[in-house]
C-alpha cells in the first residue's frame, strides 16, 4: 500500500536558503521508498513585507538590513559555500533590484491551480539567485509563467489586478501566528515542522517517524 505525507514548505521567493533547502529536500525524496508518496505545496512568506512594490536597490536593502557592507559580507559567505555544496552558484553580485515578493507568491498559487507549481518555483529561483533578473517584475513573471505552460495572457492579466493580494498577505500572517519566524520551513502531514535548509537525513528522520505512526495506527485499527 503507498504511504502519502504531505509537505506544506513555506518560503520567500529571495530567500537564498529556501533555494538550498529545496535542493536537499529533493535529495531526501530521491532515496525514499518507491511507495511513499509526497505531496508538496509551496506556501508564502515575505522576509521584506515592508518594500513597496517596485522593489528597492538590493546593495542598501542589504547593508540596512545586516549592520553595514561587513555584515551583510559575512551573511552572504555563509550562503555562498551551502550554495556550492548543492550545486547553486548564487550570483548576487548581479543582483541589482530587492523586489517585493508579492507577486511572485501569488504567480507561484496560480501555478499550483494549473498544477505547475514546482516548475515555477524552481524557475523563480533560478532567475532570481542565478542569472541575477527581476522577479518583481511582470514581464519576467509573465515569461516564466509561459515557460511552464501556463497561459501568458491570463497571467499577465490576473497579475496586473489585485486579485488573491490580500490572501496572500493573509496566508503570510498565519504562517506568523503558527509560529514559522524564518524560512523555509516544512511543515509534515501538518503535525511536524522541520526548519531550516536542513541535510537530507533529518527529512529522512521525520518521513521515517510519519512513515512509523501510520503503520501503528493501522494496527491498532
Amino acid at each position: 500500500m503507498s504511504k502519502q505525507i504531505t509537505v506544506d514548505i513555506v518560503s520567500d521567493t529571495v530567500c537564498p536558503w529556501c533555494y538550498v533547502g529545496k535542493r536537499r529536500f529533493e535529495a531526501a525524496l530521491a532515496r525514499l521508498p518507491e511507495d511513499v508518496d509526497v505531496l508538496v505545496a509551496w506556501r508564502p512568506f515575505q522576509l521584506n513585507p515592508d518594500l513597496p512594490r517596485e522593489g528597492a536597490d538590493r546593495r542598501q536593502h542589504l547593508e540596512r538590513k545586516f549592520g553595514g557592507k561587513d555584515g551583510a559580507r559575512r551573511v552572504y559567505d555563509a550562503i555562498n559555500q551551502a550554495g556550492e555544496s548543492v550545486g547553486l552558484p548564487f550570483a548576487f553580485r548581479n543582483i541589482e533590484r530587492q523586489p517585493n515578493t508579492v507577486d511572485s507568491h501569488r504567480l507561484i498559487d496560480r501555478a499550483g491551480q494549473a498544477g505547475k507549481q514546482d516548475a515555477v518555483v524552481e524557475a523563480l529561483f533560478k532567475a532570481y539567485f542565478l542569472d541575477a533578473r527581476d522577479i518583481g517584475d511582470l514581464d519576467t513573471l509573465v515569461e516564466i509563467a509561459a515557460d511552464a505552460g501556463m497561459d501568458a495572457a491570463e497571467t499577465r492579466a490576473y497579475l496586473a489586478s489585485d486579485e488573491d493580494i490580500d490572501r496572500i498577505q493573509a496566508e503570510d500572517e498565519m504562517a506568523r501566528k503558527m509560529g514559522v519566524s524564518g524560512v523555509p520551513c516544512f511543515i509534515l502531514n501538518r503535525k511536524y515542522a522541520v526548519s531550516g535548509a536542513q541535510d537530507p537525513d533529518v527529512f529522512l528522520q521525520a518521513f521515517e517517524t510519519l512513515a512509523r505512526e501510520a503503520e501503528e495506527a493501522a494496527a491498532d485499527a
